[in-house]
């Protein structure tokens, strides 16, 4: 494979896998508590961070963390004391910043609205050294909270008033789920782009709830899914000169169709499963 002969292939596919497993990780909860569009707001907020990245001249991706995790804070505040809906919150995050940042990058010397191309919808050869240190960095944090707390934000995403009287810090889960996919978000921007980002999160989310049953096999595969697509989507922009973040996003859209066709023929076969059980045990009930 001579794509593994370059430097920036070889931080691209390290960048792809990192996304592959943190997307969904987060991904899994936001789509359980019926919040799949909020990587696109938060999307939408990072190009600020990147705007101010390059007018301040610092790293884009830490800044674009910083912002995003503001505005994730800020959002899930706004709904939890419901002074507001979640969807007017949802839509503040979304023209807010990506006005934000039209306007910060045309204030940077020398800026102007494409160099937020490459963040909007992601490019393999922006992916710098220093980029994969801060997106491992950020992707260690997201696992370390989605599957270190995987049983305390499951609880809180499947019902909030059961998880408060149980004694579960619920505010505090809800303020880290945000916080976490903010963080996501920033993984994500080299490789797939802020405005693609929300699909990595929610696709192979919704393929693996095609063929799985239970929260953790639903999570494993999802994450699997989406390193598959990732690196493979990110390995054929090399050789077909693509753009990275459409072709992990459509082979992702491909997977899901399959695993849609997949799950009729293997839900006939759960119900006759189902079935054949239950006559056995009513046998067993008229032997008694």
């Amino acid at each position: 494979m001579d794509l593994l002969n370059y430097a920036f292939m070889q931080r691209a596919l390290i960048a792809a896998g990192l996304v592959g497993i943190t997307a969904p990780a987060i991904g899994t909860y936001l789509v359980q508590r019926r919040q799949a569009v909020m990587g696109d707001g938060l999307g939408h907020v990072a190009m600020t961070g990147v705007a101010l990245g390059f007018l301040l001249n610092t790293s884009p991706v830490w800044m674009a963390t910083l912002v995003a995790v503001v505005g994730a804070v800020g959002m899930e505040m706004i709904r939890s004391r419901g002074k507001t809906s979640g969807d007017v919150a949802l839509a503040m995050l979304f023209y807010g910043g990506l006005a934000g940042g039209v306007m910060i990058i045309n204030m940077a010397p020398g800026g102007s609205t494409t160099n937020l191309v490459s963040a909007m919808f992601g490019s393999i050869t922006t992916v710098a050294p220093e980029d994969v240190t801060a997106m491992a960095i950020l992707a260690a944090f997201v696992l370390a909270v989605t599957i270190g707390l995987r049983r305390q934000l499951f609880s809180v995403c499947q019902d909030e008033e059961f998880a408060r009287v149980t004694g579960l810090p619920v505010r505090f889960l809800n303020l880290l789920i945000a916080v976490t996919a903010a963080v996501t978000v920033t993984v994500a921007m080299r490789i797939v782009g802020l405005l693609l980002v929300s699909a990595m999160m929610v696709i192979p989310v919704a393929a693996a709830q095609r063929v799985t049953r239970g929260f953790t096999a639903t999570l494993s595969l999802a994450m699997a899914i989406a390193l598959l697509v990732s690196l493979t989507g990110t390995a054929t922009t090399y050789y077909m000169d693509a753009p990275s973040g459409a072709t992990i996003v459509l082979l992702a859209i491909a997977v899901f169709m399959a695993m849609t066709a997949l799950s009729a023929p293997l839900a006939r076969r759960r119900a006759r499963a189902a079935r054949a059980a239950e006559e056995v045990c009513t046998r067993d009930d008229v032997k008694v």
